[in-house]
Parts: C-alpha cells; structure tokens; sequence
C-alpha cells in the first residue's frame, strides 16, 4: 500500500471518490497482490515481473493483447499465443527473414522466433528438436504449427530438386480437410492429433518428413451437434458435384445427405468450399497422388453420404429389419465401392455368430442395424484417412540419409464439456502425460540454470500428476479395466463403471458423484472432469462385423479392397525414416491379453508412450495457444477463460516453479548499469563490478535469502527487483527536490534582486518629484509675497496719487497687468518644459536600460551558442591531420607570391625613379634654355614691347574669362538635361516594376486556376511512367536474375559432373555460389555443345517455342538425356568413392624440394635462351615462308595447273611445312632444356667452388677434361630424351587403355545389374496385377522399348545430319580460302620482285606508328583469356590505368575486326564472357574482385558503344578515336549480352556488399552507445540469455561501418567503376541499412524508447555528414533512409494531445499506418518519469491515418534492389596511348 501511495502522490493522481474496500484476512495472513511497477507493465516475458502470480500474469497479457495488440508472449520457455480472430500482417516472407538468425530474446515473441530457436540448437547441439503446441479446440494451434513449418521451410530450403518443402506445405491443406470440422468453438477445429517429423541433412537442409496422427474423432461422420459440421472433405465434395469428372458420384447438396446435415447450418460464413476443394486436389497432385486414386478417394467418401441415406425399414416383429433392393443410395454406394448390392443388402441387416460347433445367422433390430450401419461408415473413413496419411508420408519420404529432425507436435488440449465421453477423457490423458513431461523439462531447465551459476538450490516442491497417470495406465486402471470389460461378452458401461467404484474409491484423483451411477469424476491437473460412462465399451471396441469388411475386401477395385487388406493395422507406428534410438525410461504398459483385438484404448496408450519417447528424446519447445473469447469476437479479452485455459495448459504452473525459486536474474553488468544510482561514492573507486554489486546489496537488502550471487548473473526472490526500483525511485525522487529548491531558490533571489533595483529607481524618482514640487510651493509663496507688496504699494502709491495721475497709473496698471500675465505664461511653461524634459529622460532611460539589458541576454545567450558551436568544430578539426595541412596549404605559394610582387615593386619603383630623374634632368634643361630664349628675346625686343604684350595679355584674359561663362551655360545645361534624363528614367523603371508585379500577378494567377488540372496531370503522369520504366527495368532485371539461377544449376550439374570425372578428392560447393560461369545463353553466341541436349535445344530455337512444347519427341528426348545424365552421375559418385578409398589407404611418399634459388636461376636461364632461339628461328621461319610462296607463286605462273591442283600442291607444301616447324619446335625445345641444363649445372659449380662459369665443363660427364662440341652433345641430349618421351608415352597410353577398360567392364557390369534388378522389381509388379493389368502393362513395357528404339534411331539420323551440315560449312570455308589464296597468287606474281624489300619497309613502319590494334594467333587465345581475365588479380594493375583489360581485349577485338574473321570475334567474346563469369563465380565472396570485373565489364561494354560507328555514341570522341571504330561487324547483340553480364556483376556486388554490412547495422545502430550515457537499462527476463547467445561479443559501432562503407568506395574508385553505378550502390546500401534497422524497431520493444530515437538521429547525421564528405549527397541515399528518420523523430515527438497526432500525422509521411501504430504500442519508457502512449491517443491516430491506402506489408523488404542503370561514359583515352605492362605476360600480342 505504501508503494501505491508513493506512485499516487508522484503523479498527483486524485483518486475517485467511489472506492472499493477489499476485505483482509488477517488471521490466514491473506492481503492483496501486490502490483508491479509500471516499468514491467507490459513485459514481453512473465517470468521477468517482479511480483509473479495469477493477477499479474492475467493483467500483463491484458495489456498486452487489448493495448498493444501483441497476440505473443513469453513465459520462460512457453510462448504464449493468444487467438486475435484477425488477419495481422506478422506472417509474411519479410517477417520470417527478419527473425532468421536472431536470438530469442532480441526481437519481439514470435511463433518464427520458437522456430528459430529450434533450429539454431538443431544445427549447434546436433541434437533433434520437437515444438509442442496445444490448446484449446479454436486456440490456433493448427494455424500455429502451419507457421513453424512454413518458418522452416523458408529458412533451410530444399537438399534436392524434389521440391520437398513445397510437399510439406502442401500436406496442411489435405490433413484440414479430411481431419478438420467445424464445432461450436472453432470453425474449422482439428479432430486429431498429429506429429509431423522435418527431416534435414547434414548441412541442414530439408530432406523429408513424416507424420503419425492421433485419435481421429471417428463419431463425427455419423454424428454432429448443433451448429457443427462433419468433415470439411464431405462439404467440398458436395460443393463440386456439379463437375463433369463427378457425374458419376450421383451428389447433390450438402443439406440432401443425413451424414451432414444433422448440425443444421452447413455453411461456414467467409469460406467457399468449392475454392477449398480445388485446393486440396492441387495438395493431392503436388504430394503425388495420381488422378485415378483421387477419383477412388473422392468415389469412398461419396459412398460413405450414400451409405448414412440407406433407409432401414422395421419389420412388424421388431427383431428384424430390410434394406430395399430398389434403394437408390444402397446402389450408388454398392457402385461406387464396387461390391455386390446383393451381399452388402443381406448383411446389413443379418450378422453371423460363430459357435465350437455351428454358425448362425441372425437377423438384428432396426437399431442394431443403424449402430451397424454408423460403425461401418466410421471404419471405411478411419481406413481411408490412415491410407490418405501413409501416401502423405511415401510422398515426404526421401532415401537421403537423415542427420537430424524438428518435430512440430498438434494436438488438442485440455478439454471438458458439460457431457464429456471417450474422446474427453483419451484428450485429457495425453494432456496429463504431455503436462508431466512439460513439468519435469521446466524443473531440469531451472536446475541446469542454478548449478551452471554455482547457486545453491533446494528441491523445488512442484505438481507431480503421477499418481493421475497410473490411475488412469496402470495395471487395473481405467483403461486396463475397460480392456476386461470389452472381453467379457456381456460387458456394460454400468458393469465397469461399478467395477470403478470398487476399486479406486480410495484413490484421491477418483471420486463418485453423488446423484449418478453411471457417471466418474477424475480430477486431474487443471480441473475435475466428469465422465459420462455411455458409450465408453462401443467406443472402445470399434466394433465392425467381418462380414461387411468381407464384402469390401472383395471389391473390384484394388484401392477398396487395399484399404481393408487383413495385414493392414489402422493404429499408427513408427517408420523407418525417423533413424532415432530412443529407449523408455520405464517400462511399456503390456496387454493383460494378448490373443484380443487391439482396442481403441490399448492403440491409444501405445501410440502416446511411443510419442513420449520422442519427445524424451529431443529438445522440447512449447507454445501455448489461449482462446480469449468464446464469441470468436477480434481484440476481445474474457479474463475468467484465459486464467481457465492458462491453468489447464501449465503456464501458471511454469509461473510458480519460478516464483518459487529466484525469477528475476540480472547479470553484472545491466545491474550495475541500472541500480549505479544506489552505490555511494566511495564505492564506484572500485574496479570490479561483481564486488561493488555485491556491496550494494548486501547494504539494500538486509534478509540474504532474498538474492543469490552466481557466476555471471544476479539472482532474486519474487518482488525484489520492485523493490530496488522504489528504492531507485525514491533516490531519484530525492535528488529531483534538491535540484528544484536550488533552482527555484536561486529563481526567487534572482526576482528579488530585480524588485529591489526597480523599487530603489521608482524611490529616487518619486523623491525627485516631491522635492520639485515643495521647491515650486516655495517660489509660488515668495512670489505672492512680492506681488502683496508690489500690490500694498501700488494702492498707496496710487491713492497718494490718484488725482495727480490718474491716467498714468490706469496705464501703469493696464501695462503691469499684462507684463504679469505674459510672466506667469511664461514661468508656467519654463516649469513645464523642465517637468517634461526631466520625465521623458527618466523613461527614456528606463526603456534603454530594460532594451539593453534584453539585447545583452539575447546576445550572450546566442554568442553561447555560436562559442559552443566554434569550438566542437575547432576541436574536431584541431584533432584531424587535415588541419594542419590547411593551415600550411598554399602559405609556400603565397610567400614566393609575395616575394615576386616585392621584386615586381622593387624593379619598378627603380624604373619609375630613373625615368624621373631622366625627367626631371630634360625639365631643367628645357627651363634653362627657355629661360635663355626668354632673355635674348627680351633682348631683342626691348622695351617698346612692353606696351603691346600688355594689351595682348588682357585680350586673351578677356578670352578665357568668356570661354569660361560658356563652358559653365554649358556645364549647367547638361547637369539640368542630366538631372530630367534620370528622372524619366527612374519614371520608366518605376513603370516597369508595377508592369512586372502586375505580370506576375496575372501569371499567379493563370497557375493557380491550371495548377489542378494541367500540373497535377503533368505531374502524375510523369510520376506514372517513371514508375512504370522502374518496374519494367526491375522485371527485367530479375529476369537477369533468374536467368542467372537457371543458368548455375546447369553449371552446378556440369561442374558436379567434371569434378567426379577429373579429380579423386571431394569438394563441396557452397549452395550460395553466383551463377556467372555458365556459357552464354544467346543463339548468336552459344558455342558448346553437350551431346544430344544441345542438339535438341537448338532445334527448339530453331522451330519455336509453340512447335516445340507440342513436339514429345523433343520432350521424350530430353527426358532420356536427363536418365541418362543421371545414371552416369551415379556411375561417377561409386567410382569417387572408390577413389577416395583407394587415396585413403595410399601413403604420400616425400618428394625432395629443389633449391629455390637455383631454379629462379635455371628459369631465367631458360627463358633468355629460350627467347633468343625464338627470335632467331622466327625470323628464319618468315624468310622459308616467304621462299615457299615465292616457289608456289613461280611454279602456278610457269606451268599455269589445273584449278583443283593448285591447292593440293599448296597444301602438300604447307603440310610439309607444318613438319617441319613442329620437329623445329621439339628440337629447339630440346635445345633449351639442355642448355638450361649446362647453365644450372654450371651456376651449381660456381657456387660450390667458386670457379668460372664454363658450359663445356661439366662434373658429371665422364670425359670431363676433354673438349666436347656442344652440338654433339645437343643431339646426344636429344636422343635420350626422345627414346624416354616415347617410353613414357607407350607406358602411359597403356595404362590408361587399361583402367579404361575396367572401368568400363564395371560400368556395364553396373548397368546390367541395375537392369536386372529393376526387370525383377516389374516381374514381381506384374505377378501383383490381375491378367487384364498385366496384359496391359505388357502393351505399356512394349511401347516404351519400341518408343526408345525409335528415339535412339532419330539421334543417329540427327547426328548424321549434323556432321552433313559441319563438312558443308568446311567445304564452304575451304572454297573461300582456295578464291583468297588464287587472289594473294596474283598479286605475289605481280610484285615478286619487290616482295621482300616491301616487306621490310612494312614491318618498320607498323612498328614506328601503332595503330591501336593487337594481334595474336589463334592458338594463343586461351593464354590471353587466363593471363588477362581468369588468373589476373587486381592488385598487379595497382598504379596502371584503371580498366587496363577492358582496352586491351577492345584492341585484340579490333584487329579480328580489321581482318574481317567474324570466327575470330565470335570466340574472343565468348571467351572472355565465359571467363568473367568463372573468376566471379571462384570469388563470389570477394568485393575488390568482383568490382574490378564490373568495372572492365563496364568499359568494354562502353568501349564497345563508344566505337560502334553509331553517331548517338560519337558525339564526344576525337578525330583520332573516330579512327578507331569497328568497320566490319555490329556488335549490338553483345553489347546486350554484356549489359545483362554488368547486371549480374552488380547484383553479386551488392549481395557481398550487404553480406559483410548486415551483421554490422542492428548493433551500430540501435544498440551501441554512440551517445554515452544516454540509455538506460530496463528490467528484462532470462529470455535474453538464453542458451541460443553466442558466446563472446560481437557489437559492432557506427564508425566500423563507416570504416567498411570507406573500403567500398576506396576500392571501386581506384578500380575505375563509373560515378553513377557507385552513387547507385551507395544508395542500395543505405536502403538496406533503413530497411534492416526498421524492420528491428519494430520488432523489438526494448528499443522503441526516447533515447534511441536520440540515438538514431545522431547515426543517421553522421551517415548523411559522410555522404557529403564523400560527394555523394545526389545519390538518393539520404531520401531512402528517409523511414528511418521519421521512426526517429516519431520516438522523440510529444504523445499526448490531438495537436500532437496531428503533428505526428503530418510528419510521418514516408511511415506506413501500421507502422506507426506499431511504434506506438512498442514505445518503452526507460524510467517512471515517462509516460506511455494511451490507448486513445493510438486510436486517434488510426482515425486521422485512415483514409491513406498504405500497403499492408509491416516491414520493408531488406532484400529489394533497385533497377541499376548503366549510363554510356566514354573514355578520353586512345588506344595508341595505351601501354601494356610486362607484369601481365602478354608477350605474344604483336601491336599493329
């Protein structure tokens, strides 16, 4: 109570008047539960509440399920799953992909998360794992392990192309409709229980799967309640009887037929049974039932509705009935079986009783009849769902060996009804076996998890129902008691239930009820049942009489008369294909008679022990499901059914066995963390944090049985963990008070500080004021004093006077009165304005001092800001390198600048200076000598002068001064015309602005009138075809890509193929490898041919797809080539096996390694003898050729031979040219060796003693002081070794004949066996078959002989045919060659005489000009593809030109194009397509590798655009590029082949690009502190420590992607790639790391906080600060992360008000509504001082987000790629520019 006060009082929470008083039993120690804190309302785990018992568990899931609308929790090791009766969208393919891989712990409870964790510690412990799921009838346990199976599926895929996977899938569908039924809680309720087993192999992969079901409800298809239905198969039937195919079943509608019509409605609302029934025949078809066996499957159903319409008619005796013969039902049931109507009349109605010594047949009453009648339809549908399961289980069944299985178990849950019978209690059994084992697991896990901490543990006292059990199996138990009573021949229901009284009255989990004899009470684990005893013998029994089955076995329709074949056992055991050795713990319950019929009951227990030692036997998972309602209402909570069910399914039970010990478990670290607060301060000096926690605790809590400190966690009792945290509270509380008195203390001096100097102001004003005033009093008082004795004097005066002067003084007195008047106006306004002047400076100064003081906040606070700003970017840039080197860049430039312009300065202030001086020495000359002229002049002229240059003086004064009036009319003329000139025009600009307003108003206004017409149209149409041009380029792009995986399983078949011919060791391919080694697919292109295969594709080409499906020779062709294919894989794998055996007992011998320098020194003795031998014999081998055609050329114009001679004479020539080349060529090769030889030997010598190097002498020989010729000994040298090359040779060939052969023998002798064995296997089929079958399967063996023989003659045709064609295409090319050669005759025969000096000029000028074009021979081109393409690595080409491999293969490309051999060009490219795609498939794990290949693909492929001869693409070449352009060939098609080639290229980029970044981002962005101290830790569960965490830590940071985004954009722009494709990769990467990031906020709760969203922000600003830094801010990256920064801002936002919606609605525009709804509910507040989201608050953003159509997809598709493009870049390079490093070995390309 406490602790809700102090809650109350913190949130100032005003209780309701109205309160509810709780009585306390104080005696019993009975008070209230306690709640938990409002930080674990809403755990996604139980088990981490910190108060755990019944009122908690039930409000945890309350909120969860109605608030949050999460329909999964965790409970310990159950998953919780509640039933919402809604379609969510949390199914999909994203979903499962976001939870593979994850801990469980890490994302959000989840059925796929269960299924993980099984197949994580499947594939870790290689131990086999078993998902149990149970429930209520309409929980969803069905739709439940629908979705684990689909989970697994999804995740392992298929081991083979059996498509298996698609199989286990498609078994749901076939097991709903012949085991579901609709009931009153579930429309559509399994009625059986079921076990289905996942195979996986080795590198677990699904290889198969099995299933064994449980206790079919057999009653049902005689029999339903109210408002239920029968079997969905009977329904879907009806549904489709109007089908031509089920004429023959004679059905009408479903309400017709007794047997499903006896619920009333049958009709499920939303379900169409016709789309159902279409379903389930594509499941049959997919399993592999044939459509025969699905018309006889369909045919015994139907006849079973027949059989429930046979009307029964009474005889008058009452102990006897009959069927009539005319009965249309009994017929149509007869037919559709195939029996005799006849038989099947008679004993329906007859049964047969068999004594020692007769047998009689007796007849039976209508209501024997009916029972018989009921049980008959019962057994033929029990036998046919047993058959439908076994063919499920043949189709799931697979030959591969099996490593390991998951086991999804489906099975009903606790049950009890008002009238509970033999199902209920065979249910509530297995339940109590299934809850035994759930506790016992629940109690070893909780153990393990104590002794792997080292805690001290006592025995856990929980629920043990083994007394219940052996009430129910043990000997003389209630089934063992009901198995006697069904033996004895007159046994009843009331017989055994006496027989229960008497003997377990005294068992206390067996009572009586009070008021019933035929009824028993057994209380089990989650509540008493009572059992109504009717029924309970028949039901066991399954009685049906022999005769029926008789007739049944006779039928003439082998799956009718299987069904019921004597060997055939209707209970469910084992197969052969769960390959596990599981031993019971205690010994099997044995029959107490063997010779019986195995009951009901005996089938029951046996099937269920065989279960429990599977289940013992594997690692279990649980996953509860809870019915919240019973009116199927979506979001509705009933808290009475859901503690009901929770009770009955052992989650409660889970609850107490961890109340009971320590529940909340924290480790070290989040301990510390969270409670840090609560240690003092001299204790955080420590640096272990173990001993600092233990400190804490021993000091908060004082009982130490409350907590347990084990090896890497913290254990506590119940209720502790609320405790730390009031504790936490209240120190928080504590500091807030402190923080807000000094605040609010240092706010009040604050304010009083500023009254006071604002009271102290208004006082010295005031004061100011009041002494004005008495100052003005005084002065008044004075002056009326004066005025008195002014006036008293006056009256004296003028009565003294007044006679005398009488108009003096009324002047006087007029005069003064008004000097008076205008004195006091006068001093009146002389007070005033001093009034005035000292006020308005008083509030001038006021309004300063107050503007002032505001201005100088404003500026201290914003010049704070600016001051903070500066320095953490100062002291970011004062930590960088790249500062100092700013600082210094250009100051080394701007020196010498300055330098140069002082000198500049320097050396012209000397020149000025000179010049002046130069000046000035001419002006004083020039004065000088004027001074001169002046005198002499005077001189000359004398005095008489004087006069007249006066005069002339004066009249130029007179001159000038009117020059002067002139130019100033004029001067002030222009200045006034000037002044009019820019009036007019600023006038005019005047004018021309209110025009352009005006224009600009007109222009708003046209917009705004066609904005909504023309613009928006524009504009979506623009939008729209944008779209569209994206989705094509996408579809076309995955047909690429699909393309591709076509393309590497036939490489992958291939490869498999090679590798069991060639080498004897295995090797196993990655199942992920690219596809990009598979020759290309174009009919233009495709050069390889694999037999007949090809052949046959070839001609589908040629015919076309439409002929060709229709043409089954082709097909039937294909399939034989695919057998055969097949079998000599087999033949392959035995004969790898039997290598690799043979390896295995072999011993390597040791093999004495060379000394490596002496052979580097042999080697490049080698290939300098080795060169210079070429160089000679080259140019000898050109002058023989040229003689040969000098000799042909002669004798063709001497002796003028036939045409067909000529040639023949040519080739003889050329023939025994080719001889002598090739023994040239062994002899040099001879030569080389022995020389090489000599100097090895030799260089030996001088390394031994030092002497000269000598070749002639040689240690070894014998006759070593002799002189030896060395051509002697050359041809010596050479004879040896060609009589041990021909040795060698003849043993070799030998040996290979030899094992040849033998395993040829072997092959065959193979074959025949198979052959021999799969004729018996026929043989023995045939026996089976009845003589009209087997004379029919003969006709059948004899077509397919005769079909094959026929085939095999048509591929010899065909070979025939094609070996025609290829010697017509050789002779074709001969003739060509014979016209070219009698061409180059002619023209040899013209310029014989200057043939070689030509020659010679030729060859010099080729060499001194290149033309940008490379030769090789045609031999020579598997060199140039592995030295340039397969074995070229990146790094030899470090500091050459980027693409250096595009330029070169363009070059050899043009040459083959110069010399017009389109065979040439056609090989080149197939080459070197071919040979990208095995470097890239080799390193399909390699970014550098597979980037540098997509560069050159790139620039050839531009290369290829650039030189086309198109003008589009020369638009920027140069004269001399336009030079180099293709003249012969159009290479547009594989300019496409190789667009689709960058395509796949890129594709692999991105996929390794996001492998090496995806285990980066969720920990770099969500849960690494960027921000120290920001985040907080929240109370959590065991669940995130489970045993599925790697060990170690694998967290990664922001700047380790920053560091590996760095890498990716080094590497791609040294290697060339264009700028757009890398702005493209960049942005697929940012959209990945938006999608993976969102995708985990929703997922997670532990996320969605106010701090992450603080933290995100921050990632997010340094990944856009990085994008600018790297220039590549216009690739679109930032608008893709565009979700993620709402999902951030959407964290930070207030929640609260409708303002707040609507502002949070505006701004989240990129967010879907689920998506923000979802952030809603899964917002965690870290501490008690947040507040959560309200419920309202989230319905009122779904009310204003309503009217947006967002898709329905929850989480983004991480794995969508945006369509690339690849834009046309021309290179500025020539090719004749071009160097070719010797590093590449391309010494045999001859440049042109």
């Amino acid at each position: 109570m406490r602790n809700l006060d102090s809650i109350l009082k913190r949130r100032d929470i005003t209780l309701p008047t109205k309160i509810q008083e709780y009585p306390i039993d104080v005696q019993n120690n009975q008070l209230p539960f306690l709640r938990n804190p409002d930080i674990l309302v809403g755990e996604n785990d139980l088990t981490a509440l910190s108060y755990l018992h019944e009122p908690a568990v039930l409000h945890n899931l309350k909120v969860r399920f109605l608030e949050s609308n999460h329909i999964y929790t965790y409970c310990g090791i159950v998953l919780v799953a509640i039933n919402p009766y809604d379609q969510l969208p949390i199914y999909g393919q994203d979903v499962i992909y976001a939870y593979s891989g994850q801990n469980m712990g890490d994302m959000d409870p989840h059925i796929f998360a269960v299924a993980e964790e099984a197949y994580k510690q499947m594939a870790r412990d290689e131990k086999n794992q078993s998902i149990i799921v149970s429930g209520e009838s309409g929980a969803g346990k069905t739709v439940s392990a629908k979705y684990a199976m689909r989970y697994f599926t999804t995740v392992s895929g298929s081991a083979s192309d059996t498509n298996i996977e698609e199989k286990v899938l498609a078994s749901s569908p076939i097991m709903e409709a012949i085991g579901n039924a609709k009931t009153t809680r579930n429309d559509n309720s399994s009625r059986f229980g079921k076990y289905i087993q996942i195979g996986f192999d080795k590198r677990y992969r699904i290889i198969g799967a099995n299933m064994r079901t449980y206790l079919l409800e057999k009653s049902r298809v005689v029999f339903q309640a109210d408002d239920e239905r029968n079997y969905h198969i009977f329904y879907q039937l009806c549904a489709a009887a109007s089908l031509p195919e089920f004429k023959e079943l004679a059905l009408t509608c479903a309400e017709d037929f007794f047997y499903t019509s006896q619920g009333g409605n049958t009709v499920i609302e939303g379900v169409d049974d016709a789309e159902d029934f279409e379903k389930t025949r594509q499941a049959f078809t997919l399993v592999g039932v044939r459509e025969s066996h699905q018309i006889s499957i369909f045919k015994i159903i139907a006849s079973i509705l027949h059989l429930g319409n046979v009307e029964i008619q009474a005889e008058r005796d009452g102990e006897s009935c009959r069927v009539s013969p005319e009965d249309e039902h009994l017929s149509d049931f007869c037919r559709l079986l195939g029996v005799e109507l006849s038989q099947m009349e008679h004993w329906l109605c007859h049964r047969k009783l068999v004594t020692t010594s007769e047998t009689y047949v007796k007849t039976m009453s209508l209501q024997q009849v009916v029972n018989a009648r009921d049980a008959l339809a019962k057994h033929i549908y029990a036998q046919l769902f047993h058959w439908i399961v076994e063919h499920v289980n043949k189709a799931l069944h697979t030959s591969l060996k099996q490593h390991s299985f998951i086991g999804v178990l489906d099975i009903y849950g606790f049950e009890t009804f008002e009238v509970n019978s033999f199902e209920q209690f065979c249910i509530n059994y297995a339940n109590e076996k299934l809850q035994q084992q759930f506790n016992s697991h629940v109690f070893k896990l909780e153990q393990e998890e104590y002794m792997k901490e080292q805690i001290p543990w006592t025995l856990i006292d929980f629920y043990d129902n083994q007394p219940c059990i052996d009430l129910i199996e043990a000997k003389l138990g209630i089934l063992d008691l009901l198995d006697e009573e069904c033996k004895v021949p007159k046994g009843t229901d009331q017989n055994w239930t006496q027989k229960l009284y008497d003997r377990h009255s005294g068992s206390q989990h067996f009572q009586k009820p009070r008021m019933s004899n035929k009824a028993f009470i057994v209380i089990h684990f989650a509540d008493k049942v009572e059992y109504l005893s009717d029924g309970f013998l028949e039901k066991n029994r399954d009685t049906v009489y022999e005769e029926q089955i008789n007739i049944l076995k006779a039928s003439k329709f082998p799956l009718v008369a299987d069904l019921f074949h004597d060997g055939k056992d209707s209970a469910p055991t084992a197969t052969a294909s769960s390959k596990i050795n599981i031993r019971s713990s205690r010994p099997p319950v044995k029959a107490s008679n063997k010779e019986h019929k195995k009951t009901v009951g005996y089938q029951f227990r046996s099937s269920l022990h065989l279960l429990m030692e599977t289940l013992n036997a594997t690692t279990p998972h649980y996953v509860r499901c809870i019915k919240p309602n019973d009116e199927k209402l979506p979001f509705h909570f009933n808290p009475k059914r859901a503690v009901q069910q929770l009770r009955a399914c052992g989650v409660l039970e889970t609850i107490r066995i961890s109340a009971a010990g320590y529940p909340s478990r924290w480790s070290y670290h989040d301990f510390f963390n969270r409670y840090r607060v609560l240690v003092k301060k001299r204790d955080l000096a420590n640096s272990d944090k173990k001993a600092i926690c233990r400190s804490v605790l021993e000091s908060l809590i004082k009982d130490p049985d409350k907590f347990q400190f084990g090896r890497t966690k913290i254990f506590f009792r119940a209720g502790q963990v609320a405790y730390l945290e009031k504790l936490r509270a209240d120190k928080f509380r504590a500091a807030t008070i402190m923080i807000q008195k000094a605040v609010r203390g240092w706010l009040q001096k604050v304010k009083y500080r500023r009254l006071k100097g604002a009271t102290l102001i208004l006082q010295r004003y005031c004061r100011g004021y009041l002494a004005r005033r008495l100052a003005k009093h005084l002065r008044r008082t004075r002056a009326a004093v004066v005025l008195q004795k002014q006036y008293r004097m006056q009256r004296a005066r003028r009565a003294y006077q007044r006679v005398r002067r009488a108009a003096v003084v009324i002047q006087a007195f007029a005069r003064g009165m008004f000097v008076r008047r205008i004195y006091h106006q006068v001093l009146r306004e002389h007070k005033a304005t001093i009034i005035q002047k000292h006020v308005r400076g008083w509030m001038a100064r006021r309004r300063f001092q107050r503007l002032r003081g505001a201005a100088v906040v404003i500026q201290c606070g914003f010049r704070r800001l600016k001051a903070k700003q500066a320095l953490k970017a100062l002291r970011i840039e004062a930590r960088s390198a790249e500062h100092l080197k700013r600082l210094n860049v250009g100051m080394e430039n701007k020196i010498v600048q300055l330098q140069r312009k002082i000198d500049d300065q320097n050396k012209e202030l000397k020149t000025l200076s000179e010049q002046l001086s130069a000046i000035t020495s001419t002006h004083t000359m020039e004065v000088e000598k004027l001074k001169k002229e002046v005198a002499c002049y005077q001189q000359s002229q004398g005095e008489d002068r004087g006069p007249q240059l006066q005069e002339e003086v004066e009249s130029l004064r007179t001159e000038l001064q009117r020059a002067h009036s002139e130019r100033k009319v004029l001067e002030d003329t222009h200045t006034r015309e000037k002044d009019e000139l820019r009036k007019r025009v600023a006038d005019l600009e005047q004018e021309n602005a209110l025009l352009k307003n005006e224009k600009e108003q007109l222009n708003n206004q046209i917009l705004c009138q066609s904005k909504d017409e023309f613009a928006q149209n524009s504009v979506k149409e623009n939008l729209m075809m944008k779209k569209e041009l994206e989705e094509e380029r996408s579809r076309y792009q995955n047909l690429v890509k699909e393309y591709s995986r076509l393309e590497q399983r036939y490489d992958n078949l291939r490869d498999e193929m090679t590798i069991l011919k060639q080498t004897p060791g295995h090797r196993r391919n990655p199942s992920n490898q690219s596809s990009l080694e598979s020759d290309s697919n174009y009919p233009s292109i495709s050069t390889s041919e694999v037999g007949d295969t090809e052949d046959t594709l070839q001609q589908v080409e040629e015919i076309g797809l439409e002929k060709a499906a229709m043409d089954m020779t082709v097909f039937l062709k294909l399939q034989k080539r695919v057998r055969e294919l097949e079998q000599e894989r087999k033949k392959l794998q035995v004969q790898l096996e039997k290598k690799e055996q043979q390896d295995g007992k072999r011993v390597p011998a040791d093999q004495p390694s060379n000394d490596s320098d002496l052979d580097q020194d042999a080697d490049l003795a080698y290939n300098s003898l080795k060169r210079q031998e070429l160089e000679s014999e080259n140019k000898k081998l050109k002058n023989e050729l040229n003689e040969l055609r000098k000799a042909v050329a002669d004798q063709a114009s001497e002796h003028s031979p036939a045409a067909a001679g000529t040639p023949d004479s040519y080739s003889l020539l050329l023939n025994q040219l080719r001889v002598a080349n090739e023994e040239l060529e062994v002899r040099k090769e001879e030569v080389l060796i022995l020389r090489t030889q000599i100097v090895s030997a030799d260089q030996r010598r001088l390394a031994g003693k030092g002497s000269e190097p000598n070749i002639n002498a040689r240690t070894s020989w014998p006759n070593s002081e002799k002189h030896v010729d060395q051509e002697d000994a050359i041809e010596a040298y050479h004879g040896v070794c060609q009589t041990n090359r021909l040795l060698e040779a003849q043993l070799q060939a030998q040996s290979r004949e030899h094992e040849e052969e033998v395993d040829n023998l072997k092959a065959q002798l193979e074959a025949l066996k198979e052959e021999m064995d799969r004729q018996q296997q026929t043989f023995c089929q045939t026996l089976l078959l009845s003589p009209e079958a087997q004379v029919e399967f003969g006709i059948q063996q004899e077509m397919s002989r005769l079909t094959n023989e026929n085939l095999d003659l048509k591929e010899l045709v065909e070979k025939l045919e094609k070996n025609e064609r290829k010697l017509k295409k050789q002779l074709k090319i001969y003739m060509k060659k014979v016209q070219d050669l009698e061409a180059a005759q002619a023209l040899a025969q013209s310029e014989r005489k200057r043939h070689e000096l030509n020659r010679q000029v030729t060859v010099q000028r080729k060499e001194k000009d290149f033309q940008g074009m490379l030769e090789y021979h045609k031999e020579d081109e598997a060199l140039l593809i592995r030295n340039l393409v397969t074995e070229l690595k990146p790094q030899v080409l470090a500091g050459a030109v980027p693409c250096l491999p595009a330029y070169i293969l363009y070059m050899c490309l043009r040459h083959a194009d110069y010399v017009n051999d389109d065979l040439k060009v056609h090989s080149l490219l197939t080459s070197t397509i071919n040979g990208i795609k095995k470097v890239l498939k080799k390193h399909n794990e390699d970014f550098e590798m597979t980037s540098f290949w997509l560069s050159n693909t790139c620039r050839l492929l531009h290369c290829l655009k650039q030189y086309s001869g198109d003008e589009g693409f020369m638009t920027q070449n140069t004269a001399k590029q336009n030079e180099h352009c293709l003249k012969n060939f159009d290479l547009t098609e594989y300019r496409q082949v190789l667009s689709d080639l960058s395509i796949q290229i890129y594709q692999q980029l991105i996929k390794i690009a996001e492998g090496l970044l995806q285990p980066m981002i969720v920990s770099a962005m969500l849960e690494n502190e960027s921000i120290q101290g920001l985040s907080g830790v929240k109370p959590t569960g065991y669940r995130k420590r489970t045993s599925s965490m790697p060990e170690g830590d694998n967290s990664y940071c922001l700047e380790a992607i920053i560091r590996q985004m760095n890498s990716f954009h080094t590497v791609m722009c040294d290697q060339g790639l264009d700028p757009e494709i890398i702005l493209q990769v960049f942005r697929q990467l940012f959209y990945m790391i938006n999608a993976v990031t969102l995708n985990n906020l929703l997922l997670r709760k532990d996320v969605c906080s106010w701090s992450t969203g603080m933290q995100l922000r921050y990632n997010i600003s340094q990944l856009e600060e990085w994008l600018r830094g790297r220039n590549l801010h216009q690739s679109g990256a930032v608008e893709t992360m565009e979700p993620l920064i709402q999902a951030a801002q959407l964290l930070q936002l207030k929640k609260k008000s409708p303002e707040d919606a609507e502002a949070i609605c505006s701004l989240c525009t990129a967010l879907s509504t689920q998506q923000i709804v979802k952030i809603l509910n899964l917002y965690t507040p870290l501490n008690e001082f947040e507040e959560r989201v309200t419920v309202a608050f989230i319905r009122t953003i779904q009310a204003q987000l309503q009217d947006r159509n967002d898709p329905q997809q929850l989480l983004l598709d991480f794995k969508h790629m945006f369509p690339v493009l690849f834009p046309f870049n021309p290179s500025s390079l020539t090719m004749d520019s071009i160097h070719i490093p010797a590093c590449l070995n391309l010494e045999f390309l001859n440049e042109v």
